[in-house]
């Protein structure tokens, strides 16, 4: 893929995913232009603002611009496309949040259902040939992964089943689950993504995103599992446990394997295609098995209290199976192990709380 005037345009620019995207292209001199109106900072106040990030990236790179528009504002977004007729999209933007969704449901559905559409009916009428890639989530399968057979170890649970050895795969069903609101209005736009591919012949993909982190999260006790448990641990706050004794299970993921599986992407699209993006079983860990390595890569012991109650629709365990991803993609792996995930993280809030 050549770069130059190679123009991408990126949702959610000033988040973690999407900022990670914007410096990944710009470094290879692209054409990057972010959408992104800040609205995490009104879903989850101070601790949630990517602002800093926004201007982090429109100093350091000179094609990079960027527009504070809501993909609620379906004229807005519209007016995007039609002057800058992007070459590639990467929709990162979305509400995020379980709890959050269920206390504003109209915000959390307009977001992730309906601007997801704003976005692909811009793409259609004035970039069809772009590829289109969608940041979906693995909430989209509801809390049916909690049926997979599990025995508990001392620090977490485990697969009890050598169907999912190698964690779960795209064909696991996504019906008859409690998603929570937020995993049902993410799931609507997974479909609507998969749907304008099949149906209109668009290059889009959606990418069920475990854990995602890296260094500029702006992490809140309500999203960002990682970036927020170095957070207290860095801050000397107390780390709420919300039910399963703390052996609850996530891969984890850097924002820059996930940037670079969406270069691969654009470079070779496919149509309607879905995949598992996670750290895989490698970069797996549980809650008490995050404080440990979080202790380790600071040296301050984790301060938490445990609540006796799980989050609606939470996964016990959920480990993506990386396989499609691979195979369909030979030359992306997984390249930043865990135990640097988590020093990069603590780097970074060190840095932000001098």
């Amino acid at each position: 893929m050549a770069s130059g005037k190679y123009r991408i345009l990126i949702t959610g620019s000033g988040g973690l995913i999407g900022s990670e995207v914007v410096s990944y292209f710009a470094e290879k001199g692209y054409d990057l232009h972010g959408i992104d109106n800040n609205m995490r900072a009104d879903f989850f106040g101070p601790g949630g603002d990517t602002g800093w990030r926004q201007k982090e990236l429109g100093a350091r790179y000179p094609n990079y611009r960027h527009y504070p528009v809501d993909i609620r504002d379906r004229a807005a977004v519209l007016k995007c496309f039609e002057e800058l007729k992007p070459d590639a999209v990467v929709h990162a933007a979305a509400q995020p949040s379980h709890d959050l969704a269920a206390s504003r449901p109209y915000d959390d559905f307009d977001v992730n259902a309906v601007g997801t559409l704003n976005m692909l009916e811009a793409a259609r009428r004035c970039a069809p040939d772009a590829p289109f890639v969608h940041m979906s989530t693995n909430k989209v399968y509801g809390d049916a992964p909690n049926e997979i057979k599990l025995k508990e170890l001392s620090t977490r649970w485990e697969y009890d089943d050598p169907a999912y050895a190698r964690g779960i795969a795209e064909d696991f069903r996504i019906d008859r689950s409690k998603h929570s609101i937020f995993g049902a209005s993410k799931a609507a736009g997974d479909i609507m993504v998969q749907e304008y591919g099949r149906y209109f012949g668009m290059k889009t993909c959606c990418l069920r995103g475990g854990c995602l982190t890296g260094p500029n999260h702006s992490g809140v006790e309500l999203h960002g599992f990682l970036s927020y448990l170095m957070k207290v641990n860095v801050t000397g706050g107390k780390y709420k446990v919300f039910g399963y004794k703390g052996k609850q299970v996530r891969d984890n993921i850097h924002s820059l394997d996930v940037a670079k599986f969406i270069d691969r992407f654009i470079d070779k699209p496919r149509v309607a295609e879905v995949y598992n993006l996670g750290g895989g079983r490698g970069n797996s860990c549980s809650i008490l098995e995050a404080f440990d390595m979080a202790e380790q890569a600071t040296g301050r012991k984790m301060n938490y209290e445990y609540v006796d109650k799980n989050r609606e629709g939470d996964h016990i365990c959920y480990i993506s199976n990386l396989d499609k991803m691979r195979a369909h993609y030979p030359g992306w792996d997984i390249t930043v192990p865990l135990d640097r995930i988590f020093a990069e993280i603590a780097g970074a809030w060190k840095a932000r709380s001098i």
